[in-house]
């Protein structure tokens, strides 16, 4: 069936919003109230779990390299270990190449972001006004990249009939055949929705047939209770090409605040994208490298991560129950609840904080509004985990308490 114009998103719908953080919305509209219990804040995806032991000591032996530019590629230790845990975590094709297909990246927020103004310029011409494609809701860096790079964004509406990702089968050619970039986040954000490899191969089919890129966020990879979530790596083909994945350490080793992550995937992609982050793009510092070295040579923090996240998916199960739509999801950490029956996402946003002392976000602040108005975050609020286990017991069972 193909995508018509009233089930994708219109660029100009809701275009205010599409330019703001949605957590400056809640904090508006939360700001006329106080929480009625101490706060617990489960809006915000900052991991709270302890940092690795290993990274003072780390940057302790490499203080000195502060004082030395970083070069844009990244050292070569770095993109050596980054090459070696990716083929030993995922079935790739065959090994990446650290020389030319690695780039470290600030976090893989700037890495996304700067991905789409590479693709404008080096995609080829497309048959109509260039477009950006894009689950939605969305991780707002995607949106952010598309407006700078001066492509129209159209947001694709993942629901739960579609399985929380976006439906390939709804696309239209006229629409892929100006594709510039098509985002896809696997486990998403905020679902958990966890991409299998035939979805993968059959994106990367379309990918090859129209000539778009792939920027694959998989920032949640290692957050997951049951089976290790697949990359798009996998199905690129032995070349890579039209694939580019994206990796950060802020979820996966709770080092949010060091902001080193990196891009693997089409060597040609990345080549031109070395050139324009080698002059317009952030650094990553050399000491900050030798900590993700580290990080990337070290399982055993990432599988007690799990554990922590594990227990609270325990907790979540046995207090939520099936309330408001409540599924364990496949990935990542946050929870994704029907409120659409308690006054909608605002609504119960407000007398969560108000009334229960928890913050969460609406879900139609992480979303935008299709062309017929529907906003597909609309009626949900998202739930981040992040917290110790006991605080977020309580915290579920204030929201129970309060809904119900």
């Amino acid at each position: 069936m193909a995508m018509t114009a009233a089930s994708r998103a219109s660029e100009d719908a809701g275009q205010t919003d599409s330019e703001r953080s949605p957590f400056a919305r809640l904090t508006e509209l939360l700001a006329p109230y106080k929480p009625g219990k101490p706060l617990i804040a489960l809006s915000l995806g900052e991991p709270q779990h302890p940092v690795p032991g290993f990274v003072g000591d780390v940057l302790a032996r490499h203080i000195a390299e502060f004082g030395r530019y970083p070069i844009a590629r990244g050292i070569e230790p770095f993109r050596t270990t980054a090459a070696a845990w990716l083929s030993t975590r995922f079935r790739l094709p065959r090994p990446v190449d650290p020389d030319s297909e690695i780039l470290v990246l600030n976090g893989s927020r700037e890495g996304l972001f700067f991905a789409a103004l590479t693709a404008a310029r080096s995609v080829g011409n497309r048959k109509g006004r260039p477009a950006i494609l894009m689950p939605n809701p969305f991780y707002p860096a995607y949106g952010a990249g598309a407006r700078a790079a001066g492509c129209e964004q159209i947001f694709l509406p993942t629901t739960r009939q579609n399985g929380f990702l976006p439906d390939l089968d709804a696309l239209d050619e006229a629409t892929l055949a100006r594709t510039v970039a098509f985002y896809i986040a696997s486990p998403a954000n905020p679902q958990g929705a966890v991409a299998t490899p035939d979805y993968f191969a059959r994106l990367k089919r379309l990918a090859d047939r129209f000539g778009f890129m792939i920027f694959s966020d998989e920032c949640y990879s290692e957050i997951y209770t049951r089976e290790a979530p697949s990359s798009a790596l996998e199905c690129a083909g032995p070349d890579f090409s039209k694939v580019v994945a994206f990796q950060s350490l802020s979820k996966r080793s709770n080092l949010p605040g060091m902001r080193v992550g990196f891009a693997a995937g089409d060597r040609n992609f990345l080549g031109l994208f070395h050139e324009l982050r080698n002059v317009a793009a952030p650094q990553v510092p050399v000491p900050l490298q030798h900590v993700a070295i580290a990080a990337y040579g070290d399982e055993a923090h990432v599988e007690e991560n799990r554990r922590l996240y594990r227990m609270k998916f325990d907790s979540a199960d046995q207090i939520l129950g099936s309330r408001y739509g409540y599924r364990r999801p496949d990935g990542g950490f946050c929870v994704w609840l029907d409120v659409s029956a308690h006054g909608g996402d605002e609504a119960a946003t407000v007398k969560l904080y108000r009334d229960a002392g928890v913050r969460v976000v609406p879900g139609s602040y992480l979303a935008r509004r299709q062309v017929d108005g529907f906003n597909p975050g609309a009626g949900y609020i998202r739930l981040a985990l992040v917290a110790d286990s006991a605080t977020t017991a309580e915290a579920l069972h204030r929201l129970v308490d309060v809904l119900d």
